[in-house]
């Protein structure tokens, strides 16, 4: 899809405004003009080789074994992707314990990544190389399992770090400071919660365990992905890189969001909701055979009991840039950036595992 100057500004001055300093009408009319380079817009030409290479066997042993890993009970709802633009996409499906778990995994949304979308005013340079990034937040606990491959070859982009970072329940970022995010306490320079780096396996998948995404005004529930071409990991558990980055987010199904906001971590998040309709970043982001939606999966009988979630991103190995982080996390704490105009469960059966532990930051 591509946008004329004239509907980039025109959907800019309809957008409600977002967090301070984050620009989405630049990050779209960059995301567009980084894809045009691209030879393939797309994953939909991977999906036989992905078969062939036997990724989708695997896949699905992996999910299973993730499930399975989480204490899983009660049935499993498959929510298929039905229409990008509808509020819902609720799948009429319904499968049990005893569904085939290839039934059940066999789907897998794919979209792909662009070297030059804004990383946004809140990414912060400097974090844990760590599955488990909930800390200590409330909310609906969400486990990811995100697929990296090559958009030309099909290939597994494998032994890259893969970093996510989001909002919490309330739509606060933690890591950064700054007026709109929460009461702008400077203080939440120092929050490491609700971000993280993984080393891709050879399949090129990392698994995170975190929260479900809250809401602030102006963007639809997301997750940002950033992938790492080159990156320095220290020895105390931090990964440092701000060159060769591929980024972009991923979007849930509108009435899964409507459930998780009833839970008691979110209703007390009272700035207004942005709807996946509402959002112009997602419908094009949605553009072609793109599917930013993650798949998922109930844990137990409703949202409360967890999900998974399941995702690939294509990438292009060979375009690369720069990024300019809103803070660095260091060994003596968080320090204001420059970037985008700013320098669990409780534990108990069935809960994700806590972080035993946390490095110091990086020197």
């Amino acid at each position: 899809m591509h946008l004329s100057s004239f509907l980039v500004g025109t959907l800019a001055a309809a957008f409600v405004s977002a967090h301070p300093g984050e620009d989405p009408a630049v990050e779209l009319a960059e995301r567009e003009a980084a894809l045009s380079q691209f030879a393939r817009r797309d994953l939909s030409h991977c999906a036989e080789k992905i078969k062939a290479r036997g990724l989708e066997k695997r896949s699905i042993a992996r999910r299973s074994a993730l499930v399975n890993k989480l204490q899983k009970r009660g049935n499993l709802q498959n929510r298929d992707l039905a229409d990008l633009l509808k509020k819902s996409h609720l799948s009429p499906h319904k499968y049990t314990l005893d569904t085939p778990m290839d039934t059940i995994f066999a789907s897998n949304a794919s979209c792909v990544l662009s070297p030059e979308v804004t990383e946004g005013p809140y990414y912060v340079a400097g974090e844990y190389i760590r599955d488990n990034i909930v800390e200590k937040e409330p909310g609906v606990n969400l486990a990811l399992d995100l697929q990296v491959l090559d958009v030309e070859t099909c290939d597994p982009v494998a032994n890259k770090y893969l970093e996510i970072w989001h909002c919490n329940s309330t739509g606060v970022y933690g890591g950064v400071a700054a007026a709109g995010n929460g009461n702008g306490d400077p203080s939440n320079l120092n929050a490491t919660w609700l971000r993280g780096v993984l080393k891709t396996d050879e399949d090129g998948v990392a698994q995170f365990h975190t929260l479900f995404p809250g809401h602030y005004q102006g963007r639809a529930t997301h997750i940002h992905i950033m992938v790492h071409q080159n990156a320095t990991a220290f020895p105390n558990g931090t990964l440092f890189g701000t060159q060769a980055a591929h980024v972009g987010q991923i979007y849930f199904d509108q009435d899964l969001i409507t459930q998780v906001e009833k839970h008691p971590a979110y209703v007390g998040n009272k700035q207004p909701l942005t709807t996946n309709a509402q959002d112009f970043l997602l419908a094009q982001g949605a553009a072609g055979n793109n599917d930013p939606f993650v798949n998922y999966v109930l844990l137990g009988n409703k949202v409360e009991d967890g999900l998974l979630g399941w995702i690939a991103f294509g990438v292009n190995t060979t375009l690369t840039r720069t990024i300019t982080p809103g803070a660095h996390y260091y060994e003596t704490g968080g320090k204001q950036g420059t970037g985008g105009g700013f320098g669990g469960f409780p534990g108990g059966g069935g809960g994700f595992p806590m972080p035993t532990g946390r490095p110091g930051g990086r020197p």
